[in-house]
């Protein structure tokens, strides 16, 4: 398995099926942060359900279609970024992020953020890279901005969660305005 440095004492690396038990615990010590703004949050909360979550993204990976790597903080699993899709013959992706309390403030997801932009676009060949997030969860918004993306629009009334219809923001990064690694 591979471990990128993001920055002292983090670590970027592939959250697969068999860490499932230190998912669960991760998503447990997350749930209140995260589930406002990523309701797939409260879709683990057995090991059963960690395990499918984790598969889910596996089975993506292997069909070249989303990715899934957490983000590790003095070897404690405290978030991660992920390819929610991935579609390399259209040129196109979406980005995304979470990360408990212990991970917050630090610069973690930006940074791991950015290495995903950076493969996709170099290594391979992403045109068009997305980002997206309620208009309320200014965290996250303000990952996009830092990675150079902008704001597109936004989707009126886009999900329902807990019965209640939110809008989404879309933020965008073409291939040509990617400066690198910041």
């Amino acid at each position: 398995m591979f471990a990128i440095t993001l920055h002292d004492g983090a670590e970027l690396r592939p959250l697969e099926p068999w860490q499932a038990e230190e998912y669960l615990a991760h998503m447990d010590r997350a749930r209140a942060t995260v589930d406002p703004w990523i309701p797939w949050a409260s879709r683990s909360t057995d090991l059963d359900s960690a395990r499918a979550t984790l598969q889910r993204y596996a089975d993506l990976a292997a069909r070249d279609a989303g990715r899934l790597y957490g983000i590790w903080l003095d070897g404690t699993l405290v978030g991660g970024v992920m390819f929610v899709a991935f579609d390399a013959a259209a040129g196109t992706c979406e980005i995304g992020c979470w990360a408990e309390p212990a991970g917050q403030g630090r610069g973690l997801v930006t940074r791991a953020a950015a290495r995903l932009v950076d493969w996709a676009v170099r290594v391979r060949g992403i045109h068009r890279v997305e980002w997206h997030c309620r208009p309320q969860n200014t965290a996250s918004s303000n990952v996009a901005r830092r990675l150079g993306m902008r704001l597109d629009g936004t989707l009126r009334e886009q999900f329902r969660y807990q019965g209640v219809r939110h809008d989404t923001e879309v933020w965008s990064l073409l291939a040509p305005e990617w400066t690198g690694l910041r």
